[in-house]
């Protein structure tokens, strides 16, 4: 068997007791340390977002609405086998990318993008998002039919079903669902036991397209963002205000911040966005580190349970599927700090079940649902 880490963990499996009486959890097949940690990220959200919003509490309800329907969708998705999943994945797939055709036809432009549809009786939908579950279902899908490792036609094969959903996201313009949509195809091959030498050479060739993307694939803006990641003070009241304004609220914290609604730089909205993709900031100006290293401890405990239930599961599809989801997930949260701390380009990440909005969450909750499923069905 080979060493590959990446091989065993697509080989590993865990076997269940026989015969022990099912507990309330596995009857609702709900996870209760995932559900506890859930609840604990969207109170501290609803109590930072009330001082970030400027104690506007018509926001606040809104979002408590938004978590009651994303609880919801994650325990109806969380019902569902996992079987039923997998045979339903492809028609998803190729449902999601005729809607992302759509949107390039008949969208509706909101902002300078083109991300939306409207579809009767559903309203307004942003395809893009439905690709964030979509693409791992489907390249779990397609490989767990593959012998592992998967072979140079596997992974070209693969690779297309990634490349062509991000094309059509990124030309709308949305370029951090686009990199959060193919983070998730690509923690699928990696997991399936992609080697370390065809992931050196894919870097390898990434370098030329990421020339190629600069010149003729990204928009001014978005190259402008690049560039003020490296020297913000170059357009303090421009660009680079964003970026400064985020350092300065961080900093300001210090060790144990200013306190629960003591903070400045987004109370006098010098803190753009503060309730949305910057929201960190603002949590860190009144909480100071000690209040960061707590909400990343429960992000990492999250994460650390998604994972158990990736390595603990013996179907090749529902293995993969929970390893991409649980990643997928870190990449939220890697990204959103990264931007806010000035070490990422801003791309429009929020972070997971603290910035304010419905989509994000929903989508977010409805891959923990996928993940609870997964856990709770393991004989599917």
């Amino acid at each position: 068997m080979s060493s590959n880490p990446q091989y065993r963990f697509s080989r590993q499996s865990h076997h269940l007791g026989q015969g022990h009486t099912l507990t309330f959890w596995q009857r609702t097949h709900i996870d209760p340390w995932l559900t506890l940690l859930l609840l604990t990220v969207c109170c501290i959200g609803l109590t930072i977002l009330y001082s970030a919003a400027a104690q506007d509490t018509s926001m606040v309800l809104r979002q408590m609405v938004s978590y009651g329907v994303a609880f919801t969708v994650m325990f109806i998705m969380a019902q569902i086998p996992p079987s039923i999943y997998r045979t339903f994945t492809p028609i998803f797939y190729v449902l999601g990318l005729i809607l992302l055709v759509l949107v390039d036809i008949i969208g509706e432009v909101r902002m300078g993008a083109q991300r939306w549809i409207n579809l009767p009786g559903f309203g307004s939908v942003q395809p893009s998002e439905f690709m964030k579950l979509g693409m791992p279902m489907m390249c779990a899908w397609f490989l767990s039919k593959r012998d592992l490792p998967p072979s140079l036609s596997s992974i070209g094969i693969t690779f297309a079903l990634i490349v062509v959903p991000v094309l059509l996201i990124a030309k709308e313009p949305d370029l951090g669902t686009s990199l959060l949509v193919a983070a998730s195809g690509i923690f699928v091959l990696f997991l399936a036991g992609l080697s370390w030498r065809l992931i050196a050479g894919a870097v390898a060739l990434a370098i030329p397209f990421v020339a190629f993307a600069w010149n003729f694939l990204l928009h001014d803006y978005q190259r402008t963002r690049v560039l003020t990641l490296f020297n913000p003070e170059a357009d303090v009241q421009g660009a680079g205000w964003n970026i400064i304004q985020s350092k300065t609220a961080i900093g300001s914290g210090g060790l144990t911040g200013k306190g629960y609604l003591e903070g400045t730089q987004s109370h006098l909205h010098f803190l753009p966005e503060g309730h949305t993709d910057f929201i960190i900031a603002a949590f860190s100006e009144e909480f100071g580190l000690i209040g960061v290293i707590l909400l990343m401890f429960i992000y990492a405990c999250l994460l650390t349970r998604a994972l158990y239930i990736a390595f603990s599961h013996p179907d090749t599809y529902s293995r993969l599927l929970a390893g991409a989801i649980a990643m997928s997930f870190f990449v939220y949260v890697f990204v959103n700090v990264g931007m806010v701390g000035g070490i990422l380009p801003v791309v429009g990440v929020p972070l997971p079940f603290i910035s304010y909005g419905g989509t994000a969450i929903v989508t977010l909750m409805a891959g923990f649902g996928l993940l609870m499923s997964i856990h709770t069905h393991k004989s599917s």
